[in-house]
C-alpha cells in the first residue's frame, strides 16, 4: 500500500514538473517566435520600400529595437466588467490606459528620431502605414481562426 501511494506520488510529481517546464519553454518558444515575426516584418517593409542595404540594417535593427520597447510596455488587462466597478476603480483603470497610451506614444516619438536619422519624413509614414496593413491582416486572421474554432465547438 506504501509503494502504491509512493507511486502514485511520484507519478503526479512528474506530470507537474513536466507541465510547468512546457509552460516554461511555450513562453520562451512565444518570445522568440514573435522576434522573428518581427525581424521578418522589418525585413518586408524594407524590401517593399527599396532601402538600400545599408538603410535596410539600420531600419531592421531600429525595428526590432522599437518592438521590443513596445512589448515591455505592455500591461495586463483587466477583464472586470465595467458594470461591477466602483467610480475610484474606474478612474484608476482610466488613468492606468492613459499611462500606458502614453508610454506607447513616447516609444514612437523616440523612435521616429531614431528613423529620421536615416529615413525621410515620407519613408517613415509610408513604414507605419505598411506596419498597420499587417498588424490588420493579422487581426483578419485571428479572428478568422476563431470563428472557424467557435463553429467547430457549436457542432
Amino acid at each position: 500500500m506504501k509503494n502504491s501511494i509512493r507511486l502514485i506520488m511520484l507519478v503526479a510529481a512528474i506530470f507537474l514538473f513536466a507541465g510547468t517546464a512546457t509552460a516554461a519553454q511555450r513562453k520562451h518558444n512565444g518570445s522568440a517566435q514573435r522576434e522573428q515575426l518581427a525581424e521578418k516584418q522589418a525585413k518586408h517593409i524594407a524590401e517593399k520600400l527599396c532601402f538600400s542595404p545599408e538603410v535596410s540594417e539600420k531600419f531592421i535593427a531600429t525595428y526590432l529595437e522599437c518592438q521590443k520597447e513596445t512589448w515591455g510596455a505592455r500591461t495586463v488587462r483587466n477583464r472586470t466588467r465595467s458594470k461591477s466597478l466602483t467610480d475610484a476603480q474606474t478612474d484608476s483603470l482610466l488613468r492606468s490606459r492613459f499611462d500606458h497610451s502614453q508610454k506607447l506614444l513616447d516609444i514612437r516619438k523616440k523612435y521616429y528620431d531614431e528613423y529620421s536619422k536615416f529615413l525621410s519624413a515620407k519613408q517613415i509614414k509610408r513604414v507605419y502605414e505598411m506596419e498597420q496593413q499587417m498588424m490588420k491582416r493579422f487581426v483578419r486572421k485571428a479572428d478568422k481562426k476563431k470563428s472557424t474554432a467557435g463553429n467547430k465547438r457549436k457542432r
